[in-house]
């Protein structure tokens, strides 16, 4: 099996999208947090470009991750600024704990990584099982237009001590009527002209219409759907390049 989010693309990932970095999202969740002053999970949590500026803000945020990397990055970035809080390894469509939340968060499309679709919908009944009554899932989708097969591109990043990363990224299949694709990104660490470390990464991806989603929301039991665009409340999307966040209350 090919690597996933492991040490090469964690690394990535923090240098890229590191704890300050914003599209946009986090004063979007901060707002839409700002009545919740119970606990807060979120899923998919990376290295918390998210959860820690929650925190930093007076919430009570935990979180998960499938890649132990990306979780030990973020425990990192937590003790340096001491912050406490609890992060786990788990699954979306699996994980199970005692507590149930006022509000689940899944940011940035991370919730695209189940390009399974009954991964998916056990993952939604999932979140729903451990919401309290009235809780608040918030999870943001993106389209995928414009997909090219087999097309390359590529980016650098220089790291502290001054190695590079360079990643190759391209899409090697898609599947449009299961509504997902698979790229392959490769990864490759250089120091000093030498080749020291490579990693190749498998990376699935689903999407799904607007409305798709929303049908499916309130079949899992959600209902008081707002659909949100580019992190304007309330802003039906227009067009296919744009975020998409969906706000939903458990029953």
């Amino acid at each position: 099996m090919l690597s996933y989010y492991s040490k090469l693309s964690s690394e990535v990932y923090d240098l890229d999208k590191y704890i300050g970095s914003t599209f946009g999202d986090i004063a979007f969740y901060r707002d839409r947090l700002a009545t919740c002053k119970g606990r807060i999970l979120e899923p998919g949590v990376g290295t918390g470009r998210t959860l820690i500026p929650l925190l930093e803000a007076g919430f009570t945020v935990e979180g998960f991750d499938v890649s132990d990397e990306m979780l030990r990055i973020c425990r990192r970035h937590c003790a340096e600024r001491g912050l406490e809080t609890n992060v786990f390894s788990g699954k979306m469509e699996s994980f199970s704990l005692p507590a149930k939340y006022e509000a689940i968060i899944i940011p940035t499309g991370t919730f695209l990584l189940l390009h399974e679709r009954e991964d998916s919908i056990k993952a939604l009944k999932n979140f729903h099982h451990h919401l309290s009554p009235g809780g608040k899932l918030i999870v943001d989708i993106f389209l995928q237009p414009d997909v090219t097969l087999n097309q390359a591109s590529t980016k650098t990043w220089r790291t502290e001590n001054g190695d590079i990363i360079t990643l190759e990224k391209k899409v090697i299949e898609v599947d449009y009527i299961k509504q997902y694709t698979v790229s392959h990104h490769r990864y490759e660490k250089w120091r000093d002209g030498q080749l020291i470390q490579t990693e190749l990464e498998h990376f699935p991806l689903r999407w799904y219409g607007v409305e798709e989603f929303r049908n499916i929301l309130e079949t899992t039991g959600f209902h008081s759907i707002i659909i949100s665009a580019d992190y304007e409340q309330g802003l039906y999307p227009t067009n296919a390049h744009q975020s998409i966040t969906f706000e939903a209350v458990a029953k």
